[in-house]
């Protein structure tokens, strides 16, 4: 048999031409005429058209890459393996109505299943982690549990996947294995030589471990980083905040980057004891006092009629917002950043409740209030976020201080779990599921005793009443998700059609149904994968 030398790009086409025409008359690049041509178009027809279907072009071999690290972790127990599997492969699929059935949402438990295996410290089989990068780059919130669950075999794979590099951004170094802390030499060269990313994962790493090294660290590098790597670095110090690291900030507050100089405001006002938050608490006394004039006593507001260089270096944004005015923009500032201690001593020796009590004139109550609210967030102040946040019975649903939904969440934030759940299984009970999807949203998971009560009776409320089922939706999604497993006995109850009253909407009984039926199917799941993860491992 004859040869044939390297093919042409248009190798295929002369085949065919010379395959047409016949070997007698044509002979393709690389065939000798005579009577084994029609041999060797043969032979060299077969080797084009398995190029062909490889879909690529002749080339040298690649160097073959390294294995991937070991992951020592343990393996996962055969049944969550399997279940594992299933909810990957679940691909959610409503019908052209909307209508969900009675079938959980495997993919809606897939979150918090893999916060359950991280917390076992389970290592993700490794036939499952394509199937898991997957669906993690569809899913940006899935991306810190994946990754941390598939472990170094992420990064390892993400290197070879373009459709999965997403992994090496969203980890920290992108996979680069860190110094360790008592190597002060390679700690330095590479927070001097690294790439950024490196950089950021190491500060972070070693300001979790020893926060007055990692801002020693940032320090040596300061004067000579970009801005918007300053901004960067600087945020990482939230981490650990103390009043060690006042100096530090102190002098970002004369950074040439208005934005450094915002962060570094920022993090000195949620320091009570700092210089700056002493000279916002003046600023902001100056600013308000009570009018003992009246039959009631009531706060008065005099906003600032400038803001001058001293607040702006503080961190007071001059500029005010579209449709905001400057006054009220820049007193706002100064009340969110002084510290609330001082308030009680500075407005007659009032506690935090009496004080957002208090009438304020000249309609600043709302601006004076939510200032507050800022600060109870940014200071972690428990006492005054449940001053601002009130009773959940108030008629107002929440307390004076509550001028929004969201600024309540934030205020909650600020409580325990146990306390921030029987705060918002009361409002619950007073007003209702209308307005409480926010408000659920921070609270920890399971939902505890009261709160689970709560929801499940305002449910069993609103189908008693024909409400449409729809406009309850994402409270249902939530309890399906957040309830605990073991209240699927109390709502079997529930999951018959209930009759439908004359001021019932059409056919609400039969979608109440489902979605009962949906919700005990997903709590009894939910307790058969968490008794799944105690099993014995995978062989």
């Amino acid at each position: 048999m004859n040869k044939t030398s390297a093919p042409a790009p248009d190798v295929w086409e002369e085949l065919v031409t010379s395959a047409l025409l016949g070997t007698a008359r044509r002979t393709p690049p690389g065939v000798v005429p005579g009577p084994d041509a029609p041999t060797a178009l043969l032979d060299a027809a077969a080797v084009e058209t398995v190029r062909r279907r490889a879909g690529l072009r002749p080339t040298r071999a690649a160097e073959r890459p390294q294995p991937a690290p070991e992951d020592s972790r343990p393996a996962l127990p055969a049944a969550a393996s399997r279940r594992l599997s299933m909810l990957l492969a679940d691909r959610p699929g409503a019908g052209s109505s909307g209508r969900r059935g009675t079938a959980p949402d495997l993919m809606e438990l897939l979150p918090q299943w893999l916060s359950a295996a991280n917390a076992h410290g389970y290592a993700a089989p490794p036939q499952l982690v394509p199937a898991l990068l997957d669906a993690a780059r569809g899913r940006t919130d899935l991306r810190p549990a994946a990754l941390a669950f598939a472990g170094p075999r992420a990064t390892w794979l993400a290197r070879l996947n373009p459709d999965w590099r997403f992994a090496l951004r969203a980890t920290p170094g992108g996979g680069t294995a860190l110094p360790p802390a008592e190597d002060t030499a390679a700690v330095r060269q590479l927070w001097e030589e690294g790439l950024f990313a490196e950089r950021v994962a190491l500060l972070a790493a070693i300001r979790a471990r020893e926060a007055a090294a990692a801002r020693e660290l940032l320090a040596t590098t300061w004067a000579t980083e970009r801005a918007e790597d300053r901004l960067m670095f600087l945020d990482s110090l939230r981490t650990g905040l103390s009043a060690d690291d006042e100096p530090f900030l102190e002098q970002a507050l004369a950074d040439r980057s208005r934005n450094v100089r915002a962060t570094a405001a920022e993090l000195l006002s949620a320091l009570p004891g700092s210089a700056l938050a002493a000279r916002m608490a003046v600023r902001a006394g100056a600013c308000v006092a009570v009018d003992r004039t009246h039959a009631t006593p009531t706060i008065i507001v005099e906003a600032p009629h400038e803001c001058d260089p001293g607040m702006e270096r503080d961190g007071v944004v001059t500029k005010a917002p579209s449709g905001r005015g400057e006054r009220s923009w820049w007193f706002g500032q100064l009340v969110e950043a002084a510290p609330l201690s001082g308030w009680p001593d500075r407005l007659g020796g009032r506690t935090p409740e009496e004080i957002v009590s208090l009438p304020v004139a000249d309609d600043w109550r709302d601006e004076l209030h939510a200032a507050w609210c800022r600060a109870a967030v940014r200071q972690r102040d428990a006492r005054w976020a449940r001053a601002l946040l009130g009773v959940p019975a108030a008629p107002e649903a929440g307390g004076p201080g509550a001028v929004s939904l969201a600024e309540r969440a934030k205020l909650l934030g600020t409580l325990g779990a146990e306390e921030r759940a029987g705060w918002v299984a009361g409002f619950i009970a007073t007003h209702g599921l209308s307005e409480a999807f926010q408000l659920l949203g921070v609270c920890t998971v399971p939902w505890a005793a009261p709160l689970g009560g709560a929801v499940v009776d305002a449910l069993n409320i609103a189908r008693d009443a024909g409400s449409y089922p729809w406009s309850f939706s994402g409270v249902m999604g939530l309890a399906e998700r957040c309830l605990d497993p073991g209240e699927a006995g109390r709502l079997e109850g529930l999951m018959a059609v209930p009759d439908e009253g004359e001021d019932a909407s059409p056919g609400a009984g039969g979608y109440w149904a489902e979605a009962f039926q949906r919700l005990v199917t997903t709590l009894r799941l939910r307790g058969a994968m968490a008794e799944e993860l105690e099993g014995e491992p995978e062989a």
